[in-house]
């Protein structure tokens, strides 16, 4: 029988986990099997970017619950052969909708986050008891989990008591044919024009978990040192915070925040140093392409991904989270060094055909 895949995601927004999904489904659907990426509701900003083989449904809500309904009607309709899911709300109620179903279909779970560290984010004691419910009444009853580092197969090995055999490690796609090719992309932006002033460069939502407030604090104690200029890519909910806190520190005019991009790729083979302030990952795409892109790197020595990225430091400076003096400390000695010669061998297990194999293996075979 033909196999058909359909991958289950809450948006197609501009996170990491929707860029994995997305880039899975393209390799897949480059090789003849049928995929149909099903997302609970908007943002779409990733659908551009789906190969024209793979159908999109938009099951038009924002409730988990009722996309858990939605996806059991999708699942009788479509027949799939797999069903993909990678978040814990999206998790709980793929393995919910298979069961209101009744079809036959492998249900695979993918891990996007550090699940002990998004707990520790819950300050209602319900909000973590449902939490840890939908955890152990999802991952348990899939017929494959994979996490993408081993900070994230420990948190779940914690939290469900499977076996380390039963979770299969998996790193991300991060680096594509497609990323390769847009980081030779032209910017526009002035900054890169005057090479004199070192541009730092952080991506991801503007959100607390990211940690910019303390990049940006980093950055203004970098600046009694030499000129630089702090660029963050990237939308969200701690805009105006953090432009209230650049105006405070008086570097507001080093400090630029454009947005989304979605093409970071550019900014990283041009900047002088990419800066990971997360306080927590669970496999920082953006930290392994700009490694790629042969950016210096500073990163926060963060549940998951870093240090397993950067070798134990090997390939980058690893800081405490939320450790201000320490992480401008390492931007300075990053900009003073020579750019990192990473081997192509270690950058090789996070490129799209490598990791494609694995997930192939686990979804198909």
């Amino acid at each position: 029988m033909q196999p058909k895949i359909l991958f289950y995601q809450r948006s197609l927004g501009g996170g990491g986990a929707e860029r994995v999904l997305v880039t899975l489904a393209n390799n897949f659907a480059q090789e003849g099997v049928e995929v149909v990426m099903a997302a609970m509701s908007p943002p779409f900003t990733y659908a551009k970017e789906l190969d024209s083989r793979v159908r999109l449904i938009n099951l038009g809500t924002k409730r988990y619950a009722i996309g858990g309904l939605r996806l059991a009607r999708l699942l009788r309709r479509e027949r799939p052969t797999v069903l993909m899911s990678t978040a814990s709300g999206t998790n709980f109620w793929a393995v919910q909708a298979k069961r209101l179903a009744r079809v036959p279909v492998r249900v695979v779970l993918r891990e996007a986050s550090t699940p002990t560290e998004v707990l520790k984010t819950h300050r209602r004691l319900k909000d973590q008891i449902r939490s840890r419910l939908f955890i152990r009444q999802s991952y348990p009853y899939a017929d494959a989990v994979v996490a993408p580092s081993r900070g994230v197969r420990n948190s779940l090995i914690h939290l469900t008591g499977l076996p380390e055999t039963h979770i299969h490690l998996i790193y991300n796609p991060a680096i594509t044919r497609q990323m390769e090719m847009l980081r030779n992309e032209p910017v526009n932006h002035p900054w890169f024009a005057d090479d004199t002033i070192p541009v730092v460069l952080a991506v991801g939502r503007l959100v607390a978990l990211k940690g910019f407030d303390a990049l940006i604090r980093a950055v203004a104690r970098v600046s009694q040192h030499m000129p630089v200029r702090l660029m963050i890519l990237g939308e969200g909910e701690e805009r105006a915070r953090l432009e209230a806190l650049a105006q405070e520190l008086g570097i507001h005019v080093h400090v630029a925040l454009p947005g989304f991009d979605p093409n970071p790729f550019r900014y990283m083979a041009r900047a002088r140093v990419f800066v990971l302030s997360s306080h927590y990952e669970g496999m920082p795409n953006a930290l392994i392409q700009a490694l790629a892109c042969g950016c210096r790197v500073v990163s926060t020595d963060c549940p998951s991904g870093p240090r397993e990225v950067l070798e134990d430091g090997r390939y980058g400076r690893l800081v405490p989270v939320g450790d201000v003096k320490a992480m401008s400390q390492a931007i300075l000695d990053a900009l003073a060094d020579a750019p990192p010669h990473v081997p192509e061998s270690w950058l090789d297990q996070f490129r799209e055909a490598h990791v494609f194999r694995q997930y192939r293996q686990v979804l198909l075979e």
